[in-house]
């Protein structure tokens, strides 16, 4: 069974790589925060997610907030030992369960 498959069947019983709640976008957590990447999805361009996975953004991996820009954009994330930046368009993108660490907002309560 595929790495897919098998988070595919733990979403169906509300567990997406072994943690429970609700799916959210990664560029809504804040930094600080803590997720695993349940999917990623684009609206009409599969490039931009055979990118995002050929970065690491791939179901299953730990994904961390290092901190953000002034203006929310862009945002420095940690994924598998390195660190990434993406666009807040990009990071919409990947869907993440699992939130620990900051709460949804950053310090400013955006």
């Amino acid at each position: 069974m595929s790495v897919a498959e098998e988070l595919a069947g733990r979403e169906r019983r509300g567990t997406v790589a072994g943690y429970g709640g609700a799916r959210r976008p990664l560029s809504d957590l804040a930094p600080g925060a803590r997720a695993t990447v349940a999917e990623v999805v684009t609206a009409g361009s599969p490039e931009t997610a055979r990118r995002l996975a050929a970065l690491g953004f791939t179901p299953g991996a730990v994904v961390e907030v290092v901190r953000r820009a002034p203006l929310r954009d862009p945002v420095v994330y940690r994924v598998k030992d390195y660190e990434i930046c993406l666009r807040r368009a990009q990071a919409a993108c990947v869907h993440t369960v699992g939130t620990s660490g900051a709460s949804g907002t950053d310090r400013a309560g955006r």
